[in-house]
């Protein structure tokens, strides 16, 4: 009798750890129906995640079991039906949130479980499916102008996938419309760490928040320097630090920041016409002065004037040189033709005016 007994007993844990496994098989056909109606257009999104919510339970059950809870496949079948569910339901972003934990934990456990690697394939896909939705959910945030939802999203996509540049570029322009400098400048430095072909742009960028919105000079000055370094042909980054020396008065810097890299390279039109703004851009600001004085203080007029003509007359040669070296240089050209013009120099000015038009339209 307690041989009856104990075997009574063995086959209904035997039973019982079939039954577990059957749940598997049945999260695989279920898997198998979505894999044809889940690619059909004419199916409805709620009958889709009927049959992945139907996969899900089985694995539901499959994972509560002490047998079944250790087959890898139990848990990439649950994160292939919760990383689908979390990729295709793009109306619930809470479900879809839900899903995506539920497929981040499943991916994590069976990656320990499959030490064979027979559910590789499976647990890519998945991965695949949840990096997707992230995305998606952080492309369909952005625009709906949330765009902090998106920046939260964008970012868990930069986690999921480290190198992916087009995500921090993503993250970095929906904190620049939160107006949230810091991690805009975070998430753009990053790109432009992974070598990306905006890197110039975003250095332009990213300078101009320094400067314009932060107001740090130094942080500025900084990045200018890391720019130049890694673009050294782009004139813009030291037109910028010229600039910078100009607005607080020191002129001499700036001067003498251009005269070192004219030497070093002397056929290099730009640095000669940066040169030259140096002293045109002192000269506009003193014009700009000068129209502020009251009519009657002639002294006054005439002597900003003469400075003016004088600084003037210092950037005039800079521009004359640029053209000796690119005897097609519009920056040059362009500046010559308004100090010919303001100076009513005629015959000068025609003759700007006749190279500038024959220059290639852009």
């Amino acid at each position: 009798m307690k041989r009856v007994v104990l075997s009574i007993i063995l086959a209904g844990v035997v039973t019982f750890a079939f039954a577990q496994k059957g749940e598997v098989t049945e999260a695989k056909k279920a898997w198998g129906i979505f894999q044809i109606t889940g690619q059909s257009a004419s199916i409805p999104l709620a009958k889709k995640l009927e049959t992945i919510s139907a996969g899900l339970a089985h694995t539901d059950k499959a994972i509560a079991d002490e047998k079944s809870k250790i087959m890898p496949e139990a848990w990439s079948y649950r994160a292939l039906f919760a990383s689908s569910a979390a990729l295709i339901d793009t109306t619930n972003a809470q479900n879809s949130d839900a899903n995506l934990k539920i497929a981040t934990d499943a991916v994590a456990q069976a990656k320990t479980l499959d030490t064979k690697g027979a559910e590789k394939e499976n647990i890519t896909l998945a991965e695949t499916n949840i990096s997707n939705a992230v995305r998606n959910a952080g492309v369909m945030a952005y625009n709906k102008k949330d765009y902090k939802t998106a920046y939260s999203k964008f970012v868990q996509a930069t986690v999921i996938n480290p190198s992916d540049t087009a995500m921090y570029l993503n993250a970095g322009i929906s904190a620049r419309n939160l107006d949230d400098y810091p991690n805009t400048i975070t998430q753009f430095k990053k790109v432009i760490s992974l070598n990306s072909p905006q890197s110039k742009e975003l250095y332009s960028e990213l300078i101009n928040i320094v400067l314009s919105k932060q107001k740090d000079t130094v942080a500025g000055l900084a990045l200018i320097k890391e720019a130049s370094t890694k673009f050294p042909d782009e004139p813009n980054f030291i037109k910028t630090e010229t600039q910078i020396y100009i607005d607080k008065g020191d002129a001499a810097k700036s001067e003498q920041m251009l005269t070192s890299l004219a030497a070093k390279e002397p056929n290099n039109a730009a640095y000669q016409v940066l040169l030259g703004n140096i002293y045109f851009s002192q000269a506009l600001k003193l014009q700009a002065d000068r129209n502020k004085i009251d009519a009657k203080k002639v002294k006054e007029f005439n002597e900003v004037t003469t400075k003016m003509n004088a600084l003037l007359d210092k950037s005039v040669p800079f521009y004359k040189k640029a053209l000796d070296v690119d005897a097609k240089n519009a920056g040059a050209l362009e500046t010559l033709k308004t100090i010919y013009a303001f100076r009513n120099d005629t015959k000068n000015y025609d003759e700007i005016k006749k190279r500038l038009d024959a220059l290639p339209k852009q």
